[in-house]
């Protein structure tokens, strides 16, 4: 009987049917983003083809509103035909039109030939920053091999400028974020790499219905990642071993930049595949002491590591500090990290009400998203099975590997509930989702996603209902990583961070958008910069984006 009940709520879960009642709904064909990851899946089972790929929201030509670059993967067998430009990564330019009494709507170009972009490596994941402080966003390519940095040259086109940068890193690099970590003005880069894997020393392995099935880290060895600190000349210098981070290696899937003791500089905490996570405390030397044990985000509460692979990092319990969650493997549950102040954690999974939904999905892409801007944030979640262990699907190729999404509703208190069938068809039907990138594409003031799944269209999940509600959006002119305080007349102050990082192997819309829900009274806005300083600006106007530039604001004190 028990079957049949989980049979039919997942019938129901994959059901193609769209309701007027749907949260999210994926437009990405309709607005001419077309496009599909391609694992590249042999019949041999390459690590690889199991774990990509991911995505970009970004402002590449400066005119408002977000465009998409995709990364792209390809046959690993030997003698396979070498990729063309059709199987590279792509750019899309967006084109926002403002039909006749209606709202402005994207219209996705594809400008990759014009662009000079030619990534054709076996794409994994993405990082966006202005790493030459030219004011304009610059592109970092992690891949199975070879990495690529593309520079933004202003004119629509890019220059890899990997070689000249020092920006390479020849493993297997799963991701990366740029970060402002010693204070210097300019951004930083942090390469994650994954395991000692190669084509040459795959290994046969299987489910336990002997049925051939692909491998997990545990089967190779991990790797270290690398950190490179910006010369300030559009240069790198690779400093992983003398930071300490090129120590300890790990199979390292997901990573943030955040402040998460307070002291006021960008420390590092980085998912790891089946092992103890990393929490690198910055030192403010360049120096980092890595901390997760004693924090208590290594492990989940029972002592034991888990499969990490999606970050959300953000104040969901709204008492001014970043709390951390993070995705996990089917059987296992994601798990939430609340902060309790000065570098501690707690796991506080269990009474959240985030574990027991999760314990059926393996978890990538995810973020804390206020979708209905209530002032709350929201959590989303993107799956797809790694392994035959976790299959929910029927079918040839990955079919089987595919698994639903899902969305919760932060309900306050540190609760959550999962949002059912209202989420909308399009987010509710089984991929096996990656990355997924987080932003405002449309300029309508909520947040879309945009998810990759594998060997299955892309998709572009607009959110119809946020932007009901009133929100304030702020593109801050100045390093990433700053930390924003909205005040608000009669109600607690709200806390957001900017950043492009987190999730899994993608990188999000760096600008701020704050829904105010009922509250919708703004006293003022404070920001927090990387460098330290402290800023004041005067209430901006709610329903549109507003412009915040370093340095322009009342000085609240010396930096920490």
């Amino acid at each position: 009987m028990l079957s049949v009940i989980v049979c039919a709520v997942f019938a129901v879960l994959a059901s193609p049917q769209t309701t007027a009642a749907d949260l999210f709904i994926d437009r990405a064909a309709e607005w001419g983003l077309t496009f599909t990851y391609s694992t590249g899946q042999s019949g041999e089972f390459y690590f690889p083809e199991i774990m990509g790929g991911g995505a970009a929201l970004f402002d590449y030509d400066g005119d408002g509103d977000l465009d998409v670059f995709l990364v792209q993967g390809h046959p690993l067998k030997p003698g396979s035909p070498v990729p063309g430009p059709a199987a590279w990564g792509r750019l899309f330019r967006n084109d926002l039109i403002t039909p006749k009494g209606k709202n402005l709507i994207p219209r996705f170009v594809d400008v990759t030939e014009a662009s000079g972009i030619r990534a054709a490596g076996y794409g994994m994941g993405a990082a966006t920053g202005d790493y030459d402080n030219d004011g304009r966003p610059d592109l970092y390519l992690a891949n199975f091999g070879s990495n690529q940095l593309w520079h933004n040259n202003g004119d629509g086109t890019f220059t890899d400028v990997t070689v000249k940068a020092g920006a390479d890193d020849p493993r297997w690099s799963t991701g990366a974020a740029f970060a402002d970590l010693d204070r210097d003005g300019w951004l930083d880069l942090v390469v994650l790499n994954y395991v000692d894997y190669s084509v040459e020393n795959n290994v046969r392995c299987f489910a336990a219905s002997t049925r051939r099935d692909y491998c997990g880290p545990s089967t190779f060895s991990p790797v270290t990642s690398r950190l490179l600190r910006n010369r300030g000349n559009g240069t790198f210098e690779d400093v992983a071993l003398r930071s300490g981070i090129g120590r300890k290696p790990g199979p390292s899937l997901g990573l943030v930049a955040d402040d998460l003791d307070g002291d006021g500089w960008l420390d590092l905490f980085v998912a790891n595949d089946g092992a103890a996570n990393f929490l690198w405390i910055n030192q403010r030397d360049f120096t980092f002491r890595e901390d997760g044990l004693l924090a208590g985000v290594a492990l989940n509460t029972a002592g034991r590591p888990e499969a990490g692979m999606g970050i959300a990092a953000g104040d969901a319990d709204g008492d001014g500090d970043d709390d951390l969650f993070l995705t996990h493997l089917t059987a296992e549950t994601n798990t939430l990290y609340v902060n309790q102040g000065g570098g501690q954690f707690e796991d506080a999974t269990a009474r959240s009400g985030l574990g027991a939904a999760s314990l059926r999905f393996t978890g990538f892409g995810t973020s804390w998203i206020d979708f209905d801007n209530d002032g709350w944030l929201d959590l989303a979640v993107f799956n797809g099975a790694v392994n035959l262990a976790g299959a929910m699907g029927e079918g040839a190729g990955l079919s089987p590997y595919a698994q639903p999404d899902l969305l919760f509703r932060n309900v306050g208190g540190g609760k959550f509930i999962e949002v059912g069938p209202e989420a909308g068809t399009a987010f509710r039907t089984p991929k096996v989702s990656r990355g997924a990138a987080f932003g405002d594409v449309d300029n309508d003031g909520d947040t879309d996603i945009l998810v990759v799944d594998a060997d299955t269209p892309v998709r572009l999940l607009v959110n119809e209902t946020g932007s009901r509600n009133p929100w304030l959006g702020l593109r801050l002119v100045g390093p990433l990583g700053a930390q924003v305080e909205v005040l608000r007349k009669d109600s607690p102050a709200l806390w957001r961070r900017a950043a492009t990082d987190g999730s899994y192997a993608s990188a999000s819309d760096p600008r701020v958008l704050i829904g105010l829900g009922n509250a919708s009274e703004i006293t003022g806005v404070r920001v927090v910069w990387p460098d330290g300083l402290a800023e004041s600006f005067p209430p901006p106007a709610l329903r549109t984006y507003t412009a915040l530039v370093r340095g322009t604001g009342k000085a609240l004190g010396a930096p920490k």
